[in-house]
């Protein structure tokens, strides 16, 4: 076999194979053998026809075409390996010659990763947030806290900002109820105008018992962007009671027994919080850098597979919540060219990002271990809600595995940049991230997408 490897572009090339005849030998027997095992010849058994009665009857072009569509793989597996091409995606094969006893020759084009180099990583410099936390965020956290523990206490005075309200209300369009625009006994926090435009002004002043018509566009049902009437009556007026923060609130939402106690494990909390927060951001940030240093071409073909499996996962998005894509851009205030170009932007960045990683991960020599691909499939099986073993079993029989490690194996490289690169929090003291830390960020999940792509 006699190959040629052809640099189209930085990141294309073609491969050219020359296969003397007899090396097909062996896929053209394996085709007579499956052509045999398919014809039924009078005087002949099953899978026994003679290559020339199948030439006579089928026809040798078939048995070439099969013997052809079997061989070109493996030829151009080798012709790969030999010249240490490192394909991204299926070749684009042709077939330029073939004399039947004498020689078959194709072209394969197919995309391949750009050559560039990555900056020496303790060049990297980075400033994350501060993982301190003031007296002023822990007393909010614990005003969290005790929200989630208030109680609500009919008042008797008209309802105001920040009041819960029950309510009833009955839409009508030119005097004529309208059946999917009635309601009673809602409940309804004042002042947060999430329901109805006029809704908010009009409860202002209400007391229990009162009623009061508005006009609002309706937004639901069939008549949805019709003006209608809307009468709304006060059925009750509540106020929040938050629980003082005192000891016995400490023992009844906590395992602590005092306030104090409380105070400096939420302290702690949220100082852990922020510190893990820290390695997220320094991992974004230091990958972020890397990429403003590093220019590379990308493979267009690359790009738009990217770009077609962010429309693709849009569009189920949309269709899960019922919505057009046009509802869509409407509610964003998008257009399509700027949905379009934010595509594009972000499928770049995501493409060379994974080519950062993979090469990073290949000149640091890094490899994935059996426990972190079992805690990564963990991960993935507890968001999609199904059994770690049935999600890998799943995974193993679509061939899916090696792509997941290829996942596990871009996260190592890119905790390994953050612990090389220099960081420092906004007060300017250095921040170390160890590289053997779980990954509890998801700021590389957009540099998964395209590895489907890279076979």
């Amino acid at each position: 076999m006699k190959t040629d490897v052809e640099e189209l572009s930085p990141t294309r090339v073609k491969l050219t194979i020359e296969v003397p005849f007899e090396e097909l030998k062996p896929s053209l027997d394996q085709a007579y053998r499956e052509v045999a095992k398919q014809v039924r010849v009078p005087g002949f058994r099953p899978g026994k026809v003679p290559p020339r009665v199948i030439d006579q009857r089928i026809g040798r072009g078939a048995v070439l075409e099969q013997a052809i569509n079997d061989a070109v793989p493996q030829l151009y597996s080798k012709a790969v390996a030999e010249h240490e091409v490192v394909p991204l995606g299926q070749p684009d094969i042709e077939v330029t010659q073939l004399d039947d006893g004498k020689e078959l020759a194709f072209t394969a084009e197919v995309d391949v990763r750009p050559q560039f180099e990555l900056p020496a990583l303790d060049t990297i410099a980075v400033t994350v947030e501060n993982a301190e936390v003031s007296p002023d965020q822990v007393e909010e956290y614990l005003t969290g806290l005790r929200e989630r523990f208030a109680s609500l206490k009919n008042v008797e005075r008209p309802a105001q900002a920040g009041d819960f309200v029950s309510i009833d209300l009955a839409a009508s369009v030119d005097g004529e109820p309208v059946e999917d625009a009635q309601a009673t006994g809602v409940s309804y926090e004042v002042g947060t105008d999430s329901m109805l435009d006029g809704l908010d002004d009009a409860l202002a002043g209400m007391s229990a018992g009162e009623s009061k018509t508005f006009t609002a566009e309706l937004a639901g049902g069939k008549n949805v962007g019709m003006e209608a009437d809307v009468q709304v009556t006060v059925n009750s007026v509540k106020v929040k009671e938050l629980p003082g923060l005192d000891d016995e609130f400490a023992q009844s939402a906590s395992e602590f027994d005092t306030v104090g106690e409380l105070r400096a494990a939420t302290r702690e909390q949220l100082e852990g919080m922020r510190k893990s927060g820290q390695a997220g951001q320094a991992r974004e940030r230091a990958l972020e850098a890397v990429l403003e240093q590093v220019e590379m071409p990308l493979p267009d073909r690359i790009v738009e597979l990217e770009i077609d499996q962010r429309r693709q996962n849009l569009q189920a998005q949309l269709d899960r919540a019922g919505l057009t894509l046009k509802d869509y851009l409407e509610s964003s205030g998008q257009t399509q060219a700027k949905l379009d170009a934010d595509f594009d932007s972000d499928a770049r960045r995501s493409v060379k990002a994974g080519f950062i990683l993979d090469k990073l991960a290949a000149d640091e020599e890094l490899k994935v271990t059996g426990e972190q691909l079992s805690a990564y499939v963990s991960e993935q099986a507890y968001r999609m809600g199904v059994a770690p073993d049935r999600l890998a079993q799943q995974l193993s029989d679509n061939g899916q595995l090696p792509a997941l490690a290829g996942d596990v194996l871009r996260s190592n490289a890119l905790r390994l940049l953050a612990e090389k690169a220099r960081i420092v929090d906004e007060a300017g003291r250095p921040v170390y991230v160890s590289a053997d830390e779980p990954d509890t960020a998801e700021e590389d999940d957009d540099v998964e997408d395209e590895d489907a792509d890279e076979s």
